[in-house]
């Protein structure tokens, strides 16, 4: 069995930002020689989550808008005494916490719309994606 953990670190430019990191998540399978495993993709942060779906902007969009009319950002969280990220926390548990992908031989193994994206959901700031690969 092979195993290789590697971290993806990134700025978000946005409070609220979805980045596509299939290419980084499928370069980092290649380098572990894994040819049929699974790897696992783990935003690091607890207002932040993990997709994997359509590389389309006006689905990006309705997410956000279905997310903001299901848990309103500005609405009065008991969370909010000392920040405004509640809505962020519910978020996350909305949209998925992480995915774990299969690996065929030697590649990422995606459908053929599929792309990962990293969901930032209360950014502006430095952040870390684990990817954790496992498999013959």
């Amino acid at each position: 069995m092979k195993s290789l953990t590697q971290y993806l670190t990134f700025d978000t430019r946005e409070k609220i930002e979805l980045v596509r990191i299939t290419n980084d998540v499928a370069e980092v399978v290649k380098n572990s020689g894994v040819k049929d495993g699974m790897v696992l993709v783990n935003p690091m942060h607890i207002t932040s989550a993990v997709i994997v779906n359509d590389n389309e902007e006006g689905l990006h969009r309705d997410y956000i808008r279905v997310l903001e009319k299901l848990v309103p950002y500005d609405d009065a969280y008991e969370h909010n005494k000392d920040e405004d990220n509640g809505a962020a926390h519910i978020w996350r548990q909305l949209m998925a916490h992480q995915v774990v992908l299969p690996i065929t031989e030697g590649k990422l193994d995606l459908g053929p719309w599929e792309q990962v994206f990293y969901c930032e959901f209360d950014g502006k700031r430095r952040k870390k994606v684990l990817i954790k690969v496992i498999g013959e």
